[in-house]
């Protein structure tokens, strides 16, 4: 029996999060999802801009909150789901304690970095992060900018 290999699997990312925030720590862990939002996951209908992460330690638990899903239009109006509801996110309980650990810090969050399946499962990228001054955003392009001059010129050098 031949194994179907999904060629076009999206890769969701949230890239401004990187110009935004140091990133100091990353988790992968699973979402809970409806079968509606899946189709919309797989089609790529998804925000993670706006979207934050909320660990809990009293019972542990992680929930996404304000990530815009997009309805899925080929189910039905009686089938549909709520695009920016609360979502479980699925992960060991020292994980989640950790985090709910770090994030008490001032200046911490856990942000959605990237959204993509594994082995047809949903899994979201998580990262601890602290914002970015205007000077370190400046500051970052500029290093940027530079790399991109210095392999412009060995390229043209070759």
């Amino acid at each position: 029996m031949a194994k179907s290999k999904r060629v076009n699997e999206p890769k969701i990312e949230n890239r401004k999060a990187r110009h935004d925030y140091i990133i100091s720590d990353t988790l992968e862990c699973g979402i809970k999802l409806l079968g509606t939002e899946v189709k919309s996951v797989r089609s790529g209908q998804v925000s993670l801009a706006e979207g934050y992460v909320r660990a809990e330690d009293a019972p542990p638990s992680l929930t996404l909150h304000s990530v815009h899903i997009a309805e899925y239009a080929p189910a039905g109006p009686n089938n549909q789901h709520v695009p920016t509801r609360a979502r479980i996110l699925l992960a060991q309980k020292r994980e989640i304690r950790k985090l709910a650990q770090q994030t008490r810090e001032k200046g911490t969050t856990l942000i959605p970095l990237k959204m993509y399946f594994v082995r047809g499962r949903a899994k979201l990228l998580i990262g601890l992060a602290r914002g970015k001054r205007k000077a370190d955003k400046r500051q970052s392009l500029d290093k940027k900018q530079a790399q991109r001059d210095i392999d412009r010129a060995l390229s043209k050098r070759m």
